[in-house]
């Protein structure tokens, strides 16, 4: 069930990786729009901009898990690349160990401040309750977040993409069936549909977990790996931490943004979380071509070969460009159908707000394919350090519009706060990665 990517057409391995990771992305993100149609259209537009007034903030936390648990299996990768099955065994041990804490402490620290987190990002009065309540169970969700994103990243990194994809595919599915009972049949409002979220999450993390135990020895740590090492420690942490600081910071941009789309009322929050479901859908291939060029970038790596690296990276993100092109059109043509997925017809001014964001998003959505297969190319070298940088561009430039030109245009600047993020970050990020190959390759 594993698979090395050290040989074979650079472009064949990464399109079949990516397949399964992009099935189960959509699923993921079906599932997400499914249930805020479920939300929107049964318990209406308020409660629909409750679960959404909080979008950000779990951007920045869940970010955070995401960002941390792929970092910890770079390493994995690397190692498992350069057949180095000691080394791998002990990354895995160690970025387990700290998966463990980093979700005690989140889980903590995020349940106690989510009340004051809503008030931060001015969340209007009439949707506060049903915000902190979602926002509230989402946070104790934390460790089964991470159960999965730290199993599902060892067993990508030694080349099995499919596992995760059926897992999460089964996970989408449970959370769309609980979502209407706890909605429709125990009328648990936005809490339930929190509820269903988190229990999906727990069963796909405990299915990894039992297959991983039963099918892959090799990620098993054995007596001798499971003793505190400061070098693997430190290569984990230093791994992992700059991945999800990056996510974050990423996020706290976004949460600036939020809170001053949030400060426009109840027809932004809602136009804006209709949206906001779209674009992360649309955003499937994106996320599946990076991880997908990131593990190749990682095994080549551990295995010295820097030209197939490259070549790797140059057909990765030329198909991820020509997707962003194809799919910028659909979102700048049908932006307000697609919004009538989420929004009830006679929600004018929400279903056009919405389709005015997507529309202006459109213009710009092919900068994800580089911005994300050079980031995360550049992460899977080990660079993660550097790859934070670009969020920290995206955070500038969106907290720039937020406190700039919001007050002047309002809801038009929302419209073009992610593009300019985009295309400001890439600027960032691709003399980096190039300068960083070149670092390697003379290193070599």
């Amino acid at each position: 069930m594993t698979k090395s990517m050290t040989e074979g057409s650079p472009l064949k391995l990464i399109l079949q990786f990516s397949l399964p990771l992009l099935a189960g992305n959509i699923f993921q993100q079906l599932y997400n729009i499914v249930d805020a149609a479920i939300v929107g259209k049964i318990l209406g537009a308020n409660a629909l901009g409750s679960v959404g007034a909080s979008s950000s903030v779990q951007f920045l936390v869940l970010g955070f898990c995401i960002g941390v648990c792929i970092g910890f299996s770079i390493p994995v990768a690397q190692k498992f690349g350069a057949q180095d099955m000691a080394g791998m065994r002990k990354s895995i041990f160690h970025g387990g160990m700290l998966t463990v804490l980093f979700a005690v402490i989140l889980t903590i620290g995020c349940s106690i401040s989510t009340a004051a987190i809503l008030r931060i990002l001015q969340t209007p009065d009439e949707i506060f309750a049903d915000a902190y309540s979602y926002l509230l169970v989402i946070f104790l969700g934390i460790p089964f977040t991470m159960l999965y994103n730290f199993l599902s990243g060892l067993l990508r990194a030694v080349g099995d993409s499919k596992t995760p994809f059926i897992f999460l595919t089964l996970s989408a599915i449970l959370n769309i069936i609980l979502d209407l009972f706890f909605i429709i049949v125990l009328k648990w409002g936005c809490a339930g549909a929190a509820i269903a979220t988190i229990i999906s999450q727990g069963v796909s993390g405990i299915l990894c977990l039992i297959l991983i135990i039963i099918k892959f020895d090799l990620l098993h740590p054995r007596k001798e790996d499971m003793k505190f090492d400061g070098y693997y420690a430190r290569q984990v942490f230093v791994m992992g931490v700059p991945m999800g600081l990056q996510y974050s910071i990423t996020a706290i941009g976004s949460m600036v943004l939020q809170s001053a789309n949030n400060s426009l009322g109840t027809t932004a929050v809602s136009a804006f979380t209709a949206a906001l479901k779209i674009k992360q859908f649309a955003m499937c291939p994106f996320d599946a071509f990076a991880t997908a060029i990131s593990t190749f970038v990682s095994q080549n790596y551990g295995a010295g070969k820097f030209d197939r690296l490259k070549k790797g990276v140059i057909q990765g993100t030329t198909v991820s460009v020509s997707y962003g092109v194809i799919i910028g059109i659909v979102l700048i043509l049908f932006g307000k159908d697609l919004s009538l997925l989420l929004v009830n017809a006679d929600n004018t001014a929400v279903l056009q707000a919405a389709a005015l964001y997507l529309k202006c998003m459109g213009f710009f959505y092919w900068t994800l394919g580089i911005l994300n297969s050079l980031r995360m190319s550049t992460q899977g070298l080990g660079f993660s350090g550097r790859a934070v940088f670009s969020g920290a561009t995206e955070m500038i430039a969106r907290i720039v519009i937020s406190l700039v030109f919001v007050p002047m245009y309002g809801y038009y600047a929302i419209c073009w706060a992610d593009q300019t993020a985009w295309v400001s970050a890439c600027f960032y990020i691709v003399p980096t990665f190039i300068y960083c190959v070149r670092k390697l390759t003379v290193k070599k």
